[in-house]
């Protein structure tokens, strides 16, 4: 394999770290958006009871999909040293941002020997989308990975691309044939980790875990193993359905009976898709070049299944499966960093080094307002500024009064979502849950109790019922009825009353 002029890896290289430094800076700030409340509320519940944490929302003993292998461990790390909650998801951000760095560094190693490939693949990775800015978990373009770096789904993403890099050297061999057409220079206990690997991503989380199996079938089907190889690796498989099997905080299979709200919650991955994604078509076009070169080109099989699954669950309505287009989008992000350095002629080269770069430059304009995370927006230049997202606010503002274990009556949206991470419970959850079966019924509750139509009356019997302590709301309490008492006011004229009994 040709090995890259030394000033161009080191520009790549350069590039690459300046943005790694920028997502370490942001990780220090840890702006709030999107999940990060549901995983706080997690790593609450396992703090303080590792074995039977409950309902990591409300107040009800219910398994969880949250509560993962990763969640697990950043659970032990604060009940172990004391830290708090957010400083222990930093720790996590920084540990999951380092296995997808290297994650990254490893699968590509095994794609090219180019020396700039692995640092173009970060920054494909990161900035080769679109120009509509689109944030979502298990979605690694920059300023959606700085929205989520602390997720699950981050590290998740960074164990396939390891998974991936080690079942390709595996499924490959590298020393002589078995003389049975495969490879057995990979033990029993190299596919037995993988197996085990494997289900871990999946409880970690499971839409990355769909995107690495995808990856994981393109692997294999791509080195076409002979028999050796496919014994061993139905070896690993059966293990990892026995990990899956045997987790004892959640029941991983029942979750293919999920439906309702998660798909309702997911159609909007289906919209904009050119706005969003239209920077990848170069991607693409790199892929067809791989093809043509070989037709059992694993980034080409990897991005065909990508778009087998996607298209099929936009045409059925199973909207959920949008979950994984990064199996699209992946192949054809490190396609192209690795066709800077494999196409044929130097003039080739060079063409799809500088289309390449034009490509970056777009979609790294288009998410400048990263930056604003970590540079007070007032700083920045007018027109980054105006690419600034503003995160949203805490509310470390009720922590004085509101304890850990206490039931707030919230609005949906934004307040359910945000006061567990406190350690505090609300009446109805924030997110979907499919293993809460009184969901629907608690979110009523919440929906009559801030009604228009609700009398004082009512209101009471839902506190009571369940067993609320705290209401947040805006405005008087004259309009919640009695029985409130006006603690503190936060930002964005909330206000915290006390329930009087």
């Amino acid at each position: 394999m040709r090995t890259a002029p030394r000033p161009a890896a080191l520009a790549a290289q350069a590039a690459a770290a300046m943005v790694v430094l920028l997502l370490v800076l942001v990780i220090v700030r840890l702006p709030w958006a999107g999940d990060l409340g549901m995983h706080a509320a997690t790593v609450q519940r396992l703090r303080h009871d590792l074995v039977d944490p409950g309902n990591p929302l409300v107040d009800a003993d219910t398994p969880s999909p949250y509560y993962s292998p990763w969640m697990l461990l950043l659970g032990c790390v604060a009940r172990v040293s004391g830290l708090s909650v957010f400083v222990v998801l930093r720790l996590g951000a920084l540990a999951g941002l380092a296995l997808l760095l290297s994650g990254v560094w490893r699968y590509v190693r095994t794609l090219s020997g180019h020396r700039a490939a692995p640092a173009l693949a970060v920054l494909s990775l990161l900035f080769l989308w679109g120009t509509a800015l689109f944030n979502w978990s298990g979605f690694y373009g920059l300023n959606s990975l700085a929205l989520t770096v602390s997720y699950p789904s981050v590290f998740a993403l960074g164990l396939a691309f390891h998974f991936w890099a080690w079942l390709g050297r595996a499924v490959r061999g590298d020393g002589h044939g078995d003389g049975d057409g495969g490879h057995a220079d990979a033990g029993w206990g190299v596919w037995l980790g993988l197996g085990a690997l494997w289900a871990v991503i999946l409880l970690c989380h499971q839409f990355s875990g769909v995107v690495a199996t995808l990856g994981a079938l393109a692997t294999v089907v791509a080195a076409r193993p002979g028999r050796v190889v496919w014994i061993r690796l139905g070896g690993g498989l059966v293990l990892g359905l026995v990990v899956l099997l045997l987790w004892p905080y959640y029941d991983f299979f029942a979750l293919f009976g999920a439906g309702g709200d998660l798909e309702s919650v997911h159609r909007p991955l289906y919209e904009d898709l050119v706005g969003r994604y239209w920077l990848v078509l170069l991607g693409v076009v790199a892929l067809g070049v791989r093809w043509w070169r070989d037709r059992w080109d694993p980034l080409v099989l990897f991005f065909v299944l990508g778009v087998v699954v996607v298209a099929v669950g936009g045409v059925s309505g199973h909207w959920s499966w949008g979950r994984a287009l990064p199996a699209v989008l992946i192949p054809a992000q490190v396609a192209v960093a690795v066709e800077v350095g494999e196409a044929g002629r130097r003039g080739a080269r060079v063409g799809w080094a500088c289309v390449l770069g034009a490509a970056l430059a777009v979609g790294a304009w288009t998410q400048v307002g990263t930056v604003g995370y970590v540079v007070k927006p007032r700083d920045l230049p007018e027109a980054v500024a105006e690419k600034y997202r503003r995160p949203w606010a805490g509310y470390y503002w009720m922590t004085p009064w509101v304890k850990y274990g206490d039931v707030v009556m919230a609005r949906e949206g934004r307040p359910a979502r945000q006061i567990p991470a406190y350690g505090a419970y609300t009446v109805a959850p924030g997110y979907p849950d499919f293993f809460l079966a009184a969901e629907g019924r608690r979110a009523e509750a919440v929906r009559r109790y801030f009604g228009q139509g609700a009398s004082g009356r009512e209101r009471e019997e839902i506190l009571r019922e369940y067993g609320v302590r705290w209401v947040v709301d805006k405005g008087a309490a004259g309009k919640r009825g009695v029985g409130l008492r006006e603690v503190t006011r936060g930002p964005e004229g909330q206000v915290l009353y006390a329930v009087v009994r």
